[in-house]
């Protein structure tokens, strides 16, 4: 009976503790989620101002918000001056955590009540110029029909950058994978194949061997990472033959690449997944067909975490169905 009594008390405390945290942890909670909202709306808008029309709050109250949460956190989100704001680098890296989960809130909360997940709202889509161009654009008709609530923006870019930062859900680009906090995944490997038009192989004839290429007009890609064209290279097998190409021509992108091979500028090395088409046609002629072992791949990217919102499900979906190349 002392033993009961003295852990009766004991046990009512310990409960009492627990319902306190509980209530603790779900105010923290709610004030947390408040705060997040208020930091998405100010990264997205751009401004105090313009995160307070999304809320339909004034802009002192965002200010409060995100003050109440750089408290919170311990760490300062944003370096405000008279004119402009932007992310700190701690700033950065904690939207970059938390961003996919807030979306998957927003996607939940509007999935409440209905049956099954709903693809719909804006999906900005990064991709390389070509891909969208000469692969993805037929199959959006039918992918736009399925999901008449979702809108969806393209935009041509040469490589990954900031997802968060620059406002895009998932990333599509051809490359070795990037190291960072994205989840990469990998959709397909396309050869590359040397290709030029019938009139400029009828002009200039049609290299038989690897290192002929050196005598001829190419049409040469920028590096991004680099202020110089990509190399060339010409794979057989195990077999691995550099060219030291030149050309008067050089681009930054697929589509003008293969509209400048087309228009028959000189020979171009170009993903087989993009020639295809042309290809068929007799557009473009392959040239040392015996040549293009080497193969490239492409990644998408997405934002990392558990949870995925249902449009970037539904589009990641659409890219596995991509012919290999």
């Amino acid at each position: 009976m002392k033993t009961c009594a003295l852990v009766e008390p004991h046990a009512t405390r310990i409960l009492d503790m627990m319902s306190m945290r509980k209530d603790m942890s779900r105010a923290f909670d709610r004030r947390a989620l408040d705060g997040l909202g208020a930091l998405q709306a100010v990264v997205s808008a751009g401004t105090f101002v313009g995160a307070g029309e999304v809320l339909g709050l004034t802009q002192p109250a965002v200010s409060r918000a995100i003050a109440k949460l750089e408290a919170r956190l311990g760490i300062r989100l944003f370096h405000r001056t008279a004119r402009s704001i932007a992310l700190t680098e701690e700033g950065r890296r904690f939207t970059d955590v938390i961003a996919p989960h807030l979306r998957a809130i927003e996607e939940a909360t509007a999935e409440a009540g209905t049956t099954g997940a709903k693809v719909r709202g804006r999906l900005r889509v990064s991709v390389d110029e070509g891909l969208a161009q000469f692969v993805l654009a037929p199959y959006l008709g039918t992918f736009l029909d399925s999901y008449p609530e979702l809108s969806l923006e393209l935009v041509a870019r040469g490589r990954v950058g900031d997802l968060v930062r620059a406002g895009f859900d998932v990333a599509v680009h051809f490359g070795p994978p990037q190291v960072s906090s994205l989840k990469a995944r990998l959709l397909l490997r396309s050869r590359v194949i040397t290709c030029a038009s019938p009139d400029y192989l009828r002009r200039h004839g049609t290299p038989r061997q690897p290192l002929e290429l050196e005598k001829h007009r190419c049409i040469l890609v920028r590096d991004p990472s680099s202020s110089g064209p990509f190399a060339w290279e010409l794979v057989r097998g195990s077999t691995v033959v550099p060219v030291n190409v030149r050309g008067q021509l050089m681009v930054n992108g697929g589509g003008a690449l293969f509209a400048a091979c087309l228009a028959g500028q000189g020979v171009a090395q170009v993903f087989e997944l993009y020639a295809r088409g042309a290809l068929a046609s007799g557009a473009l002629v392959q040239v040392l067909p015996a040549w293009s072992d080497e193969r490239y791949p492409l990644y998408a990217y997405h934002h990392a975490g558990p949870l995925k919102s249902a449009k970037v499900r539904a589009f990641l979906d659409l890219l596995s169905t991509l012919p290999d190349g």
